[in-house]
């Protein structure tokens, strides 16, 4: 199984909705002139999703090169873009990070 079928699967099991692989979009974030995530973000088509038409999915590196994280995000402000799902995501992860007391 590919990544992109993977991924299209993952969307239809979380969202409820048939996803068609529609482009693939090369992202790079960086924050303080260092570069916090780069990677390709798949872009789907949700069939009959009642919010949007779009999702954007990765695999998201766990450290563990035998299971990366697939991770989707829906196109609904603020991730109106393959870079600013990229960005909501991070957001996400920063602020679910334990704190060190």
């Amino acid at each position: 199984m590919t990544v992109i079928e993977q991924l299209g699967e993952v969307i239809q099991e979380l969202h409820g909705v048939k996803a068609t692989h529609r482009e693939s979009v090369p992202v790079k974030e960086t924050w303080k002139g260092k570069t916090i995530w780069e990677g390709v973000v798949e872009v789907f088509h949700l069939h009959g999703h009642p919010e949007t038409d779009t999702a954007y999915a990765w695999l998201h590196d766990t450290g563990d090169p035998a299971n990366p994280l697939p991770v989707t995000v829906l196109h609904i402000d603020p991730a109106l873009s393959p870079a600013k799902a990229v960005r909501a995501f991070i957001i996400r992860e920063y602020d679910n990070a334990p704190t060190e007391a």
